[in-house]
């Protein structure tokens, strides 16, 4: 398989790649932001902190990696799910 080397060189940063593993955890559906604190062990995230978060890790994985769904959550793109497996694993 070609994995697509990502857009930032910088690693994540505990945080982020905590959010990162939720995501990756919940490949397939949408996550709300309450949702995704709570399995990335950060139960009392402010939403603005999440919301900067999931920016990082666009800026890592690709602008179009996370799929915001209005009013419900964010979705991992399953094509950058194995991208986004080698990220968190690092």
């Amino acid at each position: 398989m070609d994995v697509t080397p990502v857009a930032s060189t910088a690693p994540l940063g505990t945080q982020e790649l905590a959010l990162l593993r939720a995501l990756i955890g919940c490949s397939g559906r949408v996550v709300s932001r309450r949702e995704l604190a709570r399995l990335a062990g950060m139960t009392t995230l402010h939403e603005r902190r999440c919301d900067s978060l999931l920016v990082s890790i666009r800026k890592t994985l690709g602008p179009d990696s996370i799929r915001t769904v209005r009013g419900r959550g964010w979705m991992l793109n399953v094509d950058n799910l194995e991208q986004a497996t080698v990220l968190a694993a690092a």
